[in-house]
C-alpha cells in the first residue's frame, strides 16, 4: 500500500477520520446513502481546493482522467450531478464541526505569537464575499447585489482562524461578535472602529480579558490621570480617561487608557483605546499594528482558495465549500508547523497543488521542494504585485 500513497492520500490522513464519522452520524449525513457518502464528498471537495478546480465539470473531468491514480482513495465514479446533489442536501454543519475538531489538532503544533507577553492574542475582523444576486438570491445584500460576510477570530499563535461565523452581508460585525464569540479570560482582543460598542467593551472587561482598538474622533471623555510619560519612540501621550456624555455609565463605568501614537512608517497619528494598564504603550501600538496580519490572511484566502466561485448556488452548497476550504487551510498550517517547513504557506500550497497525485509522501515532497521552488518563485513574485 505504501507504494500507492499519494500526497492527496496523506492530506486525508491528517483528518481525524473517527471524529469525522462521529459528526456524520450525529447529523445522519449518510442515511440512505449507497455509494457517495460524506467522506467521499469531503475527499472530492478537498481535492478541488488543493488542485484549484473551478467547476463541477472540471472536477468530474479530472477524476475521469486520473481514475487509475485515484482508486486508492476509495472513491466511486464521480459525476457532477452526484456531487451537486450532495452539496445541496447534506448539512454544511458536518464540515463546520470538522473544522473545529481539526483546529484542536492544529493548535497542538502551532508556535506562540511573537510578542513577549504570554496572553493569547486574537484579532476580530470580517471580510465580504460578493455574489451574483441572480444566482444566489438568498444572499441579497442590496437591490442588485448579493454578498456574504465572513466574521473571523484570528489567532496570532500560528496565524490561523480560530473561529468563524458566516452571515449575510447585512449583519454588522459587532452584533455578530457579541452574539456568537466567546471571551477567554486574560486574552487580548484587537479590532478596528467597526467593533466600537461600549457594551461590548464591558463584556470583555467583565470576563477579565483585554481589548485594543482605535478611539473615535468624537468620543467624549475627561482625563483623570497620566498613565505614563511620552517617549521618543512615537508615543505622544498615555492617559487614563473616563467616558461621559451620550455614553451611559452602565455601558462602561470603568476607566480606560488612551494612547496617542505617531507611526513613522505611515506618517499618521493614531489614538488607541484599551483597558490594559499592564503593557507598555509601545506594546499596545504594536498589537494594533499586528492586526494587519488578518488582512494578509483575507487576501491569501481569497486569492488561493475557492471561496469566490462556487460549485453550487444553494446556501448549503456555498457554506459547505467555505468550511472545506477552511479545513484545507488548517491542513496546510498543520503540515508547515509539524514539519517546520521554512517556506511560506503560498509555496506549500503551490507545491502540493502541483504534485497532488504524485506517489510519494509529504515528507519526501518537502525535502525535494528545493528543486520545485525555483519554478514557483517567479509565480509568487507576480502574485504579490497583482
Amino acid at each position: 500500500m505504501a507504494h500507492y500513497t499519494t500526497i492527496m492520500n496523506e492530506l486525508l490522513h491528517l483528518i481525524p477520520r473517527h471524529r469525522f464519522e462521529t459528526i456524520v452520524n450525529h447529523y445522519s449525513g449518510d442515511r440512505y446513502v449507497k455509494r457517495f457518502n460524506c467522506w467521499n464528498q469531503f475527499t472530492t471537495l478537498l481535492y478541488a481546493q488543493a488542485s484549484g478546480k473551478d467547476s463541477l465539470r472540471e472536477i468530474e473531468h479530472s477524476f475521469a482522467v486520473n481514475a487509475e491514480r485515484l482508486y486508492h482513495l476509495g472513491l466511486p465514479q464521480i459525476k457532477r450531478s452526484t456531487l451537486a446533489d450532495a452539496n445541496k442536501a447534506r448539512s454544511y454543519q458536518i464540515f463546520e464541526d470538522m473544522f473545529y475538531r481539526f483546529l484542536e489538532r492544529c493548535k497542538d503544533v502551532t508556535p506562540k505569537h511573537k510578542f513577549k507577553f504570554k496572553n493569547p492574542l486574537y484579532t476580530l475582523d470580517a471580510t465580504v464575499i460578493d455574489l451574483s444576486i441572480r444566482a444566489f438570491p438568498w444572499a441579497k445584500f442590496m437591490a442588485k447585489k448579493g454578498a456574504l460576510r465572513l466574521h473571523y477570530e484570528f489567532d496570532h499563535s500560528g496565524e490561523i482562524p480560530s473561529f468563524l461565523v458566516i452571515t449575510d452581508a447585512k449583519q454588522h460585525e459587532v452584533t455578530v461578535t457579541q452574539k456568537n464569540f466567546d471571551i477567554i479570560s486574560d486574552s487580548i482582543y484587537c479590532f478596528d472602529k467597526g467593533y466600537l460598542s461600549y457594551g461590548w467593551f464591558r463584556r470583555i472587561n467583565d470576563a477579565k480579558a483585554f481589548f485594543v482598538t482605535r478611539a473615535r474622533d468624537n468620543m467624549r471623555y475627561k482625563v483623570i490621570g497620566q498613565h505614563d510619560r511620552p517617549n521618543k519612540k512615537g508615543v505622544l501621550s498615555d492617559e487614563i480617561i473616563a467616558l461621559y456624555g451620550t455614553v451611559k455609565s452602565e455601558d462602561y463605568p470603568e476607566s480606560l487608557r488612551l494612547i496617542r501614537y505617531h507611526d513613522k512608517d505611515t506618517d499618521k497619528t493614531l489614538t488607541f483605546l484599551t483597558n490594559n494598564f499592564r503593557l507598555s504603550s509601545m506594546a499596545i501600538a504594536h498589537i494594533y499594528k499586528a492586526r494587519w496580519q488578518i488582512e494578509i490572511f483575507f487576501k491569501w484566502v481569497k486569492q488561493n482558495l475557492k471561496i469566490k466561485t462556487f460549485f453550487g448556488t444553494s446556501k448549503n452548497a456555498v457554506l459547505t465549500q467555505i468550511w472545506v476550504a477552511m479545513c484545507y487551510y488548517l491542513a496546510l498550517a498543520y503540515i508547515k508547523y509539524q514539519t517546520r517547513y521554512r517556506y511560506s504557506l503560498y509555496y506549500l500550497h503551490r507545491v502540493i497543488g502541483e504534485t497532488l497525485l504524485s506517489r510519494f509522501s509529504i515528507i519526501d515532497l518537502l525535502r525535494a521542494s528545493e528543486r520545485i521552488l525555483p519554478k514557483l518563485k517567479q509565480d509568487e513574485y507576480q502574485y504579490v504585485f497583482l
